[in-house]
């Protein structure tokens, strides 16, 4: 039997502040998704501004890099290189990059996902999130 971290509300907080601050910084209206490991969710933050559809989005992009345990833009590579049968996989929607999964040790504890940006700078956001339960 293993036992197996799991992120706790401290921890979520932490994560939260430190993405808010990131997209603060840069003047960007996005929404934060962050969800266990099971893509369950435990935050949704929509910043002022953030378009409403982005608050779908961005648990899309957290569940799915949650699910896959990696980053939500490896689905999105899969499908622009001409894999489009990829898009009927099961349980899978957020299909764009945004959406990275929070790891340690090679256990996944959950992921965070981002919309309302760039993709490139939703991934930034989150992964600033990240960053501050320095794994």
């Amino acid at each position: 039997m293993k036992t197996t971290p799991e992120l706790e509300l401290a921890d979520v907080k932490k994560i939260a502040a430190a993405a808010e601050a990131e997209a603060l910084r840069h003047q960007w209206a996005v929404t934060i998704a962050i969800v266990d490991a099971g893509g369950h969710p435990l935050w949704l933050q929509r910043l002022d501004g953030a378009a409403p559809v982005s608050a779908h989005i961005a648990p899309a992009k957290a569940r799915t890099a949650a699910l896959g345990r990696r980053e939500s833009k490896v689905y999105e590579d899969i499908i622009n290189n001409g894999r489009t049968s990829f898009l009927s996989a099961p349980e899978i929607e957020g299909l764009l990059e945004g959406g990275v999964p929070i790891l340690q040790g090679g256990q996944c504890l959950g992921a965070v996902g981002v919309s309302g940006v760039k993709s490139t700078e939703d991934a930034q956001i989150a992964k600033a999130g990240i960053a501050a339960l320095e794994l």
